[in-house]
């Protein structure tokens, strides 16, 4: 009879299974199809967003790159690179030695300040012109921007990049124009109280040393500006990583995100750790030389023979603010990746916990825990029975939470001893560093007051 009673059962089943009916196959057909004329629809759109934002890019890296060309830091050929230099040596050198052996006087003791002046400004921007000519000439400009189609990877970014790159455009003319004005003002008002035998020679003069000024301090700013932007488009990069964390949770693309931005960053740091060191270097020595000079100097120091000390020190400290506040930021940046990682981490952690809490729960673990609790108090075998019809969790179900667990773990032990930053030979850009500066600037200072005014 049980055997009659298993083979009843299983015609029924069979004759169950025979009698559902099948789902029609056509009622995916319009989603299908809709979805597919939607995605024809918006395709179209976004290519052509792409292929805006694109132009937008390549047109505002036209723009960059005729500036930079302009200002002699593309040279990429023999011709060009003799042409650069020689324009560098007529107008950077030759017209403002000149203009000072001509308009040399003993009142307003030109020669005497304005030659350190003029020879450490332009030193300056021949660091510069070096070092940013030599990085673009090996790397092209978008390579060295990071902005190749290679290196961008999403399209999602050139948004951002041409909003950074036009910003860094205008803040170039901005203080290409600032300069020019300070020096045009300065020069006109010595010019006015200075009086000289030839108004022509005089006007001649002038105009030698404002074109001679404004071109090396474009120079030398440009390439600190340049460095800027270079740091801000991968604060890009940094900033998506942030929110990386909230869309995906997976721990290998995660660290292999973070691989990539620091290798950039470390490209970053070798293509302007000489730059860097050598500009504070000089802006050192050129302030060491002035603050000698002006302190050292015992005639009546006026506008006219110490004009020019405020306007290269202006310079040449926007300059170094404008390069520390980049190289800070972005290693504040990659350091800051370090304490959002660990938040995640927790965050994770907890509700990984509270949701097994709650897998407990459905299936009676809270009485499960009292009942646990109560064991080493208790040994009744009614206690002990009653644990049978608990459901916890598996063995499978732990070792995966274990295992996610310690993968989260090594990401951020793996991302605290790899934060990154910009490092010049080894020393990271942060705010120890700027403050280790601010005190040696201070004790030359220091030092220096104490030889000519002690």
């Amino acid at each position: 009879m049980p055997f009659f009673g298993s083979l009843d059962f299983i015609k029924k089943k069979v004759m169950a299974i025979q009698t559902e009916q099948p789902l029609p196959t056509h009622t995916n057909t319009p989603f299908l199809t809709s979805n597919s004329n939607q995605n024809q629809h918006h395709q179209p759109h976004e290519n052509n967003n792409n292929e805006e934002s694109e132009t937008a890019l390549d047109d505002v890296l036209a723009r960059l790159e005729a500036l930079l060309t302009l200002l002699c830091f593309k040279q990429s050929s023999l011709w060009s690179f003799t042409a650069s230099w020689t324009a560098f040596a007529a107008v950077g050198v030759a017209a403002p030695m000149v203009a000072l052996q001509v308009y040399d006087t003993d009142k307003n003791q030109i020669k005497g300040f304005e030659i350190g002046i003029v020879a450490f400004q332009t030193c300056l921007a021949a660091v510069s012109l070096i070092c940013l000519s030599h990085n673009l000439r090996k790397y092209g400009l978008t390579r060295f921007l990071f902005v190749d189609r290679h290196a961008a990877q999403m399209p999602c970014f050139h948004h951002d990049y041409v909003k950074q790159i036009s910003g860094s455009f205008r803040l170039i003319i901005l203080w290409v124009l600032s300069c020019f004005l300070l020096k045009t003002a300065r020069e006109i008002t010595r010019l006015s109280l200075v009086e000289e035998g030839s108004l022509w020679l005089s006007v001649a003069v002038l105009m030698a040393l404002i074109v001679s000024w404004t071109y090396v301090s474009a120079i030398s700013l440009s390439a600190c500006v340049l460095f800027h932007l270079v740091c801000s488009l991968q604060l890009i990069h940094f900033d998506d990583y942030g929110k990386l964390l909230q869309r995906e949770n997976d721990e290998l693309i995660f660290m292999e995100e973070h691989i990539r931005l620091r290798y950039h960053l470390s490209k970053i740091s070798h293509r302007f750790r000489i730059y860097l060191l050598l500009q504070f270097l000089v802006v050192t020595a050129s302030q060491f030389v002035t603050l000698l000079q002006v302190t050292g100097y015992g005639g009546v120091l006026t506008f006219i023979n110490g004009g020019d000390f405020a306007v290269s020190t202006l310079v040449q400290v926007a300059g170094i603010i404008i390069c520390l506040h980049a190289a800070t930021k972005i290693s504040h940046r990659a350091q800051g990746i370090v304490s959002l990682a660990s938040r995640w981490h927790a965050l994770v952690t907890c509700t990984s916990e509270a949701s097994k809490l709650r897998y407990c729960s459905s299936t009676g673990s809270l009485e499960a825990s009292n009942h646990l609790n109560s064991i080493s108090l208790n040994y009744s075998e009614s206690d002990l029975e009653s644990l049978d019809h608990l459901g916890t969790p598996s063995n499978a179900l732990l070792a995966s939470c274990m295992t996610s667990h310690h993968k989260r773990q090594a990401y951020v032990m793996y991302l605290q001893t790899n934060a990154g930053g910009i490092t010049i030979f080894g020393w990271t850009v942060d705010r120890s560093l700027v403050n280790t500066i601010f005190f040696f600037e201070l004790t030359l200072v220091t030092f220096v007051l104490s030889k000519t005014i002690l």
